[in-house]
């Protein structure tokens, strides 16, 4: 919206300068001068609260240069002649208005209004000879006859004048077909479909009084929601559906409010909604403040934002089979500007048999997309402390985990990425090269609890890596077992980038189906892994009948979400008696008994007098004991139960 407003009056010897003056005193002046100095009116005394400045033209003072430049700069420009003159009336159009267009833009035309002066000299109107004007230039926003000299609408002459530049109707209507505009249909279709809350095609009075409050910040009377739908009723078919507003009648009603002369309703719905003077959504509403986070710390959505985004896939869900087919996909984006998502996104998260989107990859596009933006809106979790922080306390909040892909070209990185959306190397085979993703995001379980997943695939260039490429909660270094030269390039990233970190790293021995090559490097990758205190190398492969095992994508979750820990076992089932001895070790119980003990017998200050003194020994003895009974006691009863 127009921060402040320029108006220009136009035209010599019709009473323009008096027209002015009359309305900064409140009195016609007794003595006019050529040309009236330019004026400042306050933003608190007009009724668009827009602060406006009046620019006078007098031909005697003025070169048609500064002509041309007023015109320019102009937001409204006031075309004033004198109802009692005929030549001034014809002047409009044989003069002004093509002088006006010729220092104007043709695709942004400035708005002009006709003001008939000197009413009060005649008896009938001059609207007759000017509406034929009107309907042939489409600039001319409307025309109001009034009079310096007893004032005679001399406010409404200014209030028009704002309300041509603050509600044009340009932009909204065609007077000559009588009929909205295409860019304006298309905005209150996305406004009517955004107010729609259930998807069925009506406005329900649920929906149009909250579709009312969000624009005017109050609800409509039972009685006159009636009375609007009865407006509807009377000139539309199928206006008025199951006693609701359908889209037909909802363009109706903004077609009568323009008609009759109302364009700030239609106006303040389109602003209301992110739409900018050209019915374009403005890019502060598209792309909003972000997050500045610091280098450290992460945010993730929270639980009433996954409620949220589950409300519009139920929304837009038709046939409840749990996915979105591309024409439901393609309805839940209608009230987008464009497409946001490309057809690789089928090819970053999980999808069913027909290649449409389920639920937990709709979630999961989110999960990644909310990871890549960090919006400033109030949809993520609180997890935005140091991960150092979580380092030291051997224990995180998060959600969500990112697993950077390092390996050669042809290592099978790509399969790799394919196989967490659970595809084997058949599905991967007919995914075209232009629609293969380097991302991958999808739920691991990890003790219980799920967790997302996010694997990039980086640019297999060694030289080039960048901060962002090394971001991340866990490396993932994948080789051809079958080449004898893929592990070097892994080796080597390692060794450059992240040996001195604490990142978590796994080697990841990709197309174990084929046979097995001895790597030309100076070590074997088991007695690489040994050597840095790895994982060992782990075996994969994706060309299976069915779809490829997970447990390896549950390994690199449980590594990122315990970097500080050496894991023994790699299998993370959840069944083993090392799992549960894990949940067991890691469960609140545990962890109480052992900060009572440590209070009890280890954080006092230990004096060599302590060390020599039988009492302290006994306390350390017992506690000791108490601990490793109660491990024992439980070993055994997980086994029992295995």
């Amino acid at each position: 919206m127009t921060s402040s407003l320029s108006s220009f009056f136009l035209t010599a010897k019709v009473g323009k300068t008096s027209l002015i003056m009359s309305l900064v005193s409140e009195e016609f002046p007794q003595v006019v001068p050529y040309r009236a100095e330019e004026i400042t009116i306050p933003a608190d005394v007009t009724p668009e609260r827009v602060p406006t400045h009046i620019v006078d033209y007098s031909e005697a003072e003025q070169t048609d240069e500064q002509l041309s430049s007023e015109i320019s700069k102009a937001n409204v420009i006031c075309i004033v002649y004198a109802v009692n003159n005929k030549t001034s009336i014809e002047k409009v159009t044989s003069h002004w208005i093509p002088l006006i267009n010729d220092n104007t833009d043709k695709d942004s035309r400035v708005p002009v209004i006709l003001v008939g002066n000197k009413s009060d000299l005649v008896e009938h109107s001059s609207m007759e000879t000017i509406l034929p004007v009107m309907n042939q230039y489409t600039e001319i926003e409307t025309c109001v006859e009034c009079s310096a000299k007893n004032l005679k609408n001399i406010s409404e002459l200014f209030y028009y004048a704002q309300k041509a530049v603050l509600h044009p109707t340009g932009p909204l209507y065609c007077p000559e077909e009588k009929r909205m505009k295409p860019a304006c249909i298309k905005a209150l279709t996305r406004i009517f479909k955004v107010s729609d809350l259930d998807n069925d095609g009506i406005l329900n009075d649920n929906e149009l009084n909250f579709f009312q409050r969000t624009c005017f910040n109050a609800p409509l009377a039972s009685q006159a929601l009636e009375d609007v739908k009865n407006v509807v009723r009377k000139n539309v078919i199928d206006g008025v559906c199951d006693n609701g507003l359908t889209l037909k009648g909802f363009l109706f009603l903004h077609t009568l409010f323009i008609q009759r002369g109302r364009h700030e309703t239609t106006w303040t719905v389109l602003r209301r909604f992110g739409c900018d003077d050209d019915l374009e959504l403005h890019q502060d509403y598209l792309f909003p403040l972000t997050l500045k986070i610091p280098p450290d710390c992460t945010t993730e959505l929270n639980h009433n934002a996954y409620l949220f985004l589950q409300s519009v896939f139920d929304k837009h869900d038709k046939d409840h089979d749990c996915a979105l087919s591309p024409e439901e996909l393609k309805d839940l984006f209608d009230v987008f500007p464009y497409m946001p998502w490309g057809p690789d996104v089928n090819n970053t998260v999980c999808t069913n048999d027909e290649g449409w989107i389920t639920y937990q990859g709709y979630l999961s596009q989110w999960t990644h997309l909310y990871r890549q933006t960090h919006t400033q809106t109030d949809i993520y979790t609180d997890t935005d402390r140091p991960e150092k922080i979580d380092l030291q306390k051997k224990q995180t909040q998060r959600s969500v985990f990112r697993c950077n892909i390092f390996g050669d070209s042809g290592s099978g990185k790509s399969g790799f990425l394919q196989a967490f959306l659970g595809r084997n190397l058949m599905r991967q085979n007919i995914v075209s090269e232009e629609h293969m993703s380097y991302y991958a995001i999808s739920t691991a379980y990890v003790y219980g609890q799920e967790k997302y997943l996010l694997l990039h695939e980086v640019f297999p260039d060694f030289d080039v890596l960048s901060d962002a490429d090394q971001a991340c909660d866990i490396v993932c270094l994948v080789y051809d077992a079958s080449n004898p030269h893929s592990f070097e390039y892994c080796a080597r990233v390692f060794k450059q980038y992240f040996m001195d970190t604490k990142t978590p790293c796994m080697m990841i021995a990709a197309k174990s189906d084929l046979q097995e090559t001895k790597q030309l490097y100076a070590l074997t990758p088991l007695e690489f892994c040994r050597k840095h205190k790895m994982p060992p190398p782990q075996a994969f492969t994706c060309n299976t009948a069915d779809a490829p095992c997970k447990d390896i994508y549950t390994k690199l979750t449980t590594m990122a979400m315990h970097p500080h820990a050496r894991l023994r076992c790699m299998c993370t089932c959840n069944r083993c008696t090392f799992c549960h001895l894990q949940n067991f070790i890691n469960s609140e119980l545990v962890q109480t008994v052992k900060a009572k003990l440590y209070t009890a017998i280890l954080s006092r200050h230990v004096t060599q007098a302590d060390l020599k003194s039988a009492t302290f020994w006994l306390r350390v003895s017992v506690g000791a004991t108490v601990f490793a009974v109660l491990g024992f006691a439980m070993y055994r009863v997980l086994l029992k139960q295995r």
